[in-house]
C-alpha cells in the first residue's frame, strides 16, 4: 500500500475537518506517495519510537500528538522536536498525526476514555459549533427524489442519531431564458410558472463541495437555483469532552480509586470531595480547565481531565469534584484505539502498537 492509501483509511477514522484551528494534524513529515512498509502507532513520535520504527521495519509513524505543533524556521537537531524529525527524514519515515481530529470525533479519545470506565449514555459535552450549514434547492416534482437521495448520498441530511432528514414545501417557480437558454420546461422567452418542490437539507460544512457536485449532478435544470446559510447551531455528535453515566453510583473515594487503577494514575490531584455518590461522569482526554464551565452545566458529579493550574481548582465551587488525573493517563488507551481501527480496516498488512513509554512525567 502506499502511504497515501493508508491516509484515506486514517482520515475517515479521524477527519481533518474535525481538527481545531490551533492545531496541526495530518501528514507532517514524508512522502505520501511512497510505499508503506509497515505502522507503528504511537503517543508521541519521540527520537525513541523513531528507532523503534526502524527496528521494526515500519516506515510510517501514526502518533496521537503532532511532534511538530509550532512553526520550525531551523532543524538543527537543537531539541528533542528537531531531533527526531531529522532522523525520520533520514531513515525515509513518513509521521501522521491525528490529535483533536480524534479528539473531535464522537468515537474518538474521549469515548475510548469513557468506556474504559465503563459509562453509559454518553454524549459530547462540548458540541462543535459553527460547523454546520443548510442547503435550499428548488426542483421539479420528478426531480424532487433523485435530487434529495443524491444529497444524502453526499452526506446531508444527517441530525444527531438520525440520517436522510430533508423538509420539502410546494410553491409555484418562475423563470423565462434567454435566446442563449435550453430550458427544462417551456421555450426561450417563455414566462413559465411551475410547480416545483423546495428542499432544505443540513450538511458539515467540509462536505460542501461533495454536497454541490451531488447537487449539480442529479439536478434536470440548466441552471440550478440554490442557497446556502451558516448555521449556529451546535454539532451533537462532534466536539471535546463527553459526559456519562456509572452503571451503579460509587462513592467518590471509590471512584477516584477506580479511575486511578483503570486508567493507571501515578497520581490524582482533586478538589474537596462534597460527600456525594458519583453517578454522571463528564470527561476530556488532554488539556481540559476551559471545560469546567460545561462539566457543572452538564451537571456532572465529577469532572475528568488534566493539566489544571492551582486557580482551575476554585472553580468547582463546591458544585462538583474535579479531578486532575494526568495528560498522558487521560489519552492512555487512544493509540490502542487506532491499532484495532487499523487492523480492522486493514488487514494484510503489519500494524504494530509501539512499546515506547513516551509519558515525560515521572512519580515518586
Amino acid at each position: 500500500m502506499k502511504i497515501k492509501e493508508i491516509i484515506t483509511v486514517l482520515e475517515e477514522m479521524a477527519p481533518l475537518a474535525y481538527t481545531e484551528d490551533f492545531d496541526n494534524v495530518g501528514l507532517l513529515v514524508g512522502n505520501e506517495n511512497e510505499n508503506a512498509t509497515g505502522i507503528l502507532v504511537c503517543h508521541d513520535a519521540l527520537e525513541s519510537v523513531i528507532d523503534e520504527a526502524i527496528a521494526k521495519k515500519c516506515n510510517l509513524i501514526v502518533c496521537f500528538h503532532p511532534i511538530i505543533f509550532s512553526g520550525m524556521k531551523k532543524i538543527t537537531g537543537k531539541n528533542y522536536v528537531e531531533r527526531a524529525v531529522l532522523k525520520a527524514i533520514k531513515n525515509d519515515i513518513a509521521i501522521y498525526a491525528v490529535h483533536t481530529a480524534l479528539d473531535n470525533h464522537k468515537e474518538g479519545v474521549n469515548k475510548i476514555f469513557c468506556d474504559a470506565l465503563g459509562l453509559e449514555n454518553t454524549k459530547i459535552l462540548v458540541p462543535k459549533s459553527n460547523f454546520i450549514q443548510k442547503l435550499v434547492t428548488y426542483t421539479i416534482p420528478e426531480n424532487a427524489e433523485q435530487v434529495r437521495n443524491a444529497l444524502f448520498e453526499a452526506g446531508a441530511g444527517k441530525i444527531g442519531n438520525y440520517e436522510d432528514c430533508s423538509f420539502n414545501s410546494q410553491g409555484i417557480g418562475t423563470y423565462m431564458g434567454n435566446e442563449n437558454s435550453n430550458p427544462e420546461i417551456g421555450e426561450r422567452f417563455e414566462f413559465v410558472e411551475t410547480q416545483e418542490i423546495k428542499i432544505e437539507v443540513i450538511f458539515e460544512k467540509h462536505l460542501q463541495g461533495k454536497v454541490l457536485q451531488a447537487l449539480f449532478k442529479n439536478h434536470v435544470y440548466e441552471e440550478v437555483a440554490y442557497e446556502i446559510y451558516d448555521l449556529q447551531n451546535q454539532h451533537q455528535n462532534i466536539g471535546l469532552g463527553m459526559v456519562g453515566e456509572l452503571t451503579n453510583p460509587l462513592s467518590e473515594v471509590d471512584f477516584l480509586q477506580m479511575v486511578k487503577t483503570k486508567m493507571q494514575c501515578g497520581v490524582i490531584r482533586h478538589t474537596a470531595l462534597l460527600g456525594k455518590s458519583i453517578k454522571k461522569v463528564a470527561v476530556l482526554g488532554g488539556s481540559g480547565s476551559f471545560a469546567i464551565k460545561n462539566a457543572i452545566q452538564a451537571g456532572a458529579d465529577v469532572f475528568l481531565t488534566s493539566d489544571l493550574k492551582y486557580h482551575n481548582f476554585y472553580e468547582a465551587e463546591n458544585k462538583l469534584v474535579i479531578a486532575d488525573i494526568g495528560h498522558f493517563e487521560s489519552e492512555r488507551y487512544t493509540k490502542n484505539y487506532i491499532v484495532d481501527y487499523l487492523k480492522e480496516k486493514i488487514t494484510n498488512f503489519a500494524i504494530v502498537l509501539s512499546e515506547e513509554n513516551t509519558n515525560p512525567v515521572k512519580y515518586i
